[in-house]
């Protein structure tokens, strides 16, 4: 099986914080894409009506995670809580138990690979 980490994270977007959360949206966007060549997709997907966000993020490897979640930490993280109330989080892949205990505290459940194939 692949090293890949990948997850979808659903949130749901904080009344009036629409505006702020898509100008969010676009400088993450921006900055993995540009800084993080281990992010193999980073896509978010709105609900017709704006107000539910499911972001796809799929990384290489454990390693490529906690790089992103370093820069997360860093610059995005406070105003992206400020924008949003998680309401599902769920991780599949091959995380490390380093990427485990970074995810948990935000109600991370995680899927253990069965069967499959990734082309």
């Amino acid at each position: 099986m692949h090293r890949h980490v990948y997850w979808v994270l659903e949130v749901d977007v904080n009344e009036g914080s629409s505006d702020a959360f898509t100008d969010l949206m676009h400088e993450m966007v921006k900055a993995t894409r540009a800084n993080e060549p281990g992010t193999l997709n980073y896509e978010w997907s709105f609900s017709d009506d704006g107000s539910r966000c499911h972001i796809y993020e799929r990384y290489e490897d454990a390693g490529a995670v906690m790089t992103h979640l370093s820069a997360f930490g860093e610059h995005y993280a406070e105003r992206f809580m400020a924008c949003v109330t998680p309401t599902r989080f769920t991780v599949y892949g091959q995380p490390d138990d380093a990427v485990r205990a970074a995810l948990t505290p935000f109600g991370a459940a995680f899927m253990t690979p069965a069967d499959g194939f990734v082309r």
